[in-house]
């Protein structure tokens, strides 16, 4: 508005709904309905694959300009936009590649989510190891909210595997955690995004030692610069660092809009070209336009490790 690029105020209306995995998609479905009946020209949110998957037909139902942040490419539609919180499709080739460079030659051992969510992690990571030559040699399906998950870590065991791999929400990673360190077992320890839990300061501790993919990188500029200009704690770094990237497309798509229609903000999204991003390594773009729905290019994924409580790039 300082700039002039907005000529009227911007209006937040605030929708907190019990959605998936512990509510229901209806709930998110009336919620949403309830938003484009207000006649919103955008909805930010949901977070959560599942719940991005129920509001992406909504979205072009009611020619609604969506942009939500979740992990499933799946959630991309004509009116629905990513921010991505990692990627179900994409993080598999990055641990992978990692253990590849670890000199991991083959048997690896991966305990899943049951889940929408974990069951895609593994299709991707089985898609993977076909192409980098390495050997899923034991699996297991765990329930999403496992708090005792012994048996099965023993069957992995049992395989003698020379990583282990954790694939899921994150419900049931302290319980993978756990029975790994009681079983005395020091190999390689990777996680997808869902380690981001481990910003959460009660939660880090549960899954220390662990390697996983996250968004913040330590020679990323924008996100240095916006630490400095904001006073962020440690602690808030992933969270800031998302919200930044996630208000700017927002207000970019408003900004740009040719007219303050939703089709007109759809454009308006589209039109957003090489901002750069909090998230990812240096030079990792939030990059916009006509059939292309994720937000974040180059190299936006990075393992980090928690270790005592902090989270360490690798």
């Amino acid at each position: 508005m300082a700039a002039g690029r907005l000529d009227r105020e911007v209006e937040f209306i605030r929708r907190d709904v019990d959605g998936l995995p512990s509510g229901t998609a209806a709930a998110v479905e009336q919620a949403f309905a309830g938003l484009a009946a207000e006649g919103v020209l955008i909805i930010v949110g949901p977070a959560i694959a599942d719940n991005a998957l129920v509001v992406t037909p909504l979205a072009d139902r009611y020619g609604l300009p969506t942009l939500h942040w979740a992990g499933t490419e799946r959630a991309r539609s004509d009116f629905t936009f990513q921010l991505q919180v990692g990627s179900h499709e994409e993080e598999p080739v990055l641990m992978l590649q990692h253990l590849r460079a670890r000199g991991v030659g083959g048997r690896v051992g991966v305990i899943y989510d049951r889940s929408e969510v974990g069951r895609r992690y593994f299709e991707f990571l089985q898609a993977e190891a076909e192409v980098v030559g390495m050997n899923i040699a034991a699996t297991a399906g765990i329930s999403p909210s496992a708090e005792t998950v012994d048996a099965q870590v023993g069957d992995i065991l049992e395989m003698r595997p020379e990583a282990v791999i954790y694939l899921g929400m994150g419900h049931s990673a302290p319980a993978v955690a756990r029975a790994l360190r009681e079983a005395d077992w020091v190999g390689p320890r990777l996680m997808n995004a869902a380690g981001l839990r481990g910003h959460a300061p009660d939660f880090a501790p549960l899954i220390d030692g662990w390697i996983y993919v996250d968004m913040v990188a330590d020679d990323n500029r924008t996100l240095l610069d916006l630490q400095a200009r904001a006073d962020i704690s440690a602690t808030g770094i992933f969270s800031a660092a998302r919200g930044y990237d996630l208000g700017r497309l927002a207000v970019e798509g408003l900004a740009r809009a040719p007219e303050h229609t939703r089709a007109g903000v759809r454009h308006g999204l589209e039109r957003i070209k090489w901002l750069p991003a909090a998230e990812g390594s240096e030079g990792t773009l939030l990059n916009l336009g006509v059939q292309s729905r994720g937000a974040l290019h180059g190299r936006y994924l990075v393992l980090r490790q928690w270790r005592d409580g902090r989270s360490v790039q690798v």
